[in-house]
């Protein structure tokens, strides 16, 4: 059925239909039982429950950042089935992203390309929406710096967004792996990453209860730069990795060059990204504690690869271009299929 409706969809511009889903979700979620169409069980069975670095989810499926970038549409995923929403990437201020058309759909890929920018309201505005939101909701919060903010002076937005976020989530994400921001892969080189992931780990250390951060990182690193990265945060005492962002590669791709080429640049998420994010999920649990979560995310686009993620020594599983391929009922499927296996 889904597949129908998707070819409806998808005649519309990525970023209007988004919006468009997003708000007939929300008036049909108002009819009674209505969620019941999306989420048949809506309390999730106890087996789906997992504790990852301190806090219990009901399920290990999640909606990565991007996806509820302003806060607006959190208590809709969750009504959707997401044990967890990651809202984001949030800056200090409030900025428009990158000229439009900045999302494409490549469907001979199951891939999107997206250059958008970072565009979101503001770390106030979106502090603000999360005030009065439901604790049982478990969000984390990725942020990032803006577009205009030197490198040098990175660790100050980071700081900000942080500080300004800290009461409201549930757990962090330092965004330094977006392709679409210039200059910002930088940061995960070794003394930029070294001074930053420092500095946020003392300002959450200055409170009672410090939060689990994770880092996020790129495919395209190489696994020496890996290697450094993981030395780096396990030593800072960071929570976690989500492991990966998108992709600047183009290669293996069915649709034509001439035609993503046209399309320009941007990180490209999906499909493609299947093989070489399970890769760093299975080297990166060969390397770390027991203790050290990994949250898996590119390339998740149906319960087979979900299921690969958490067999491979992922502890959550993030969907994005999955969920716009699929559609909201693959959450269902996921959660069916682990009560199936036994990872």
């Amino acid at each position: 059925m889904y597949k129908l409706l998707r070819r409806i969809l998808f005649l519309i511009p990525p970023e209007e239909v988004h919006h468009l889903t997003m708000f007939l979700l929300r008036w049909m979620l108002k009819i009674p039982f209505a969620n019941r169409l999306f989420n048949p069980y809506p309390k999730d069975a106890a087996y789906l429950g997992k504790t990852v670095a301190g806090i219990h989810f009901p399920n290990p499926i999640g909606m990565a950042a991007g996806f509820d970038k302003n806060a607006l549409y959190f208590n809709e995923l969750s009504a959707l089935g997401f044990g967890f929403i990651e809202i984001g990437t949030v800056t200090p201020l409030a900025q428009s992203g990158n000229p439009k058309p900045r999302l494409f759909r490549l469907p001979k890929d199951e891939a999107l390309i997206n250059r958008m920018g970072f565009n979101n309201d503001g770390v106030d505005a979106i502090a603000a929406r999360l005030k009065n939101r439901n604790l049982n909701i478990i969000i984390g919060g990725n942020i990032g710096k803006n577009k205009n903010t030197p490198n040098e002076n990175a660790a100050v937005d980071y700081l900000i967004c942080f500080e300004k976020l800290f009461p409201y989530v549930d757990y962090f994400v330092v965004n330094i792996s977006s392709p679409n921001t210039p200059n910002l892969r930088e940061l995960q080189d070794k003394d930029a990453l070294l001074n930053l992931t420092s500095k946020v780990m003392e300002k959450n250390k200055s409170y009672p209860n410090p939060k689990p951060v994770f880092l996020k990182i790129a495919p395209d690193i190489s696994y020496t730069q890996l290697d450094e990265i993981l030395e780096i945060i396990t030593h800072n005492g960071f929570a976690g990795i989500i492991a990966t962002n998108t992709t600047i590669s183009r290669e293996g791709l069915k649709t034509s060059k001439a035609e993503v080429e046209n399309l320009g640049a941007g990180g490209l998420s999906g499909t493609p990204l299947r093989n070489k994010s399970n890769e760093f999920i299975t080297y990166i649990k060969s390397k770390v504690k027991p203790d050290f979560a990994i949250i898996a995310s590119g390339g998740i686009m149906t319960e087979t690869d979900a299921i690969e993620r958490l067999n491979a020594g992922a502890d959550l599983v993030q969907f994005y271009t999955g969920f716009i391929y699929e559609g909201p009922w693959v959450v269902g499927r996921v959660k069916r299929e682990i009560g199936y296996s036994s990872f």
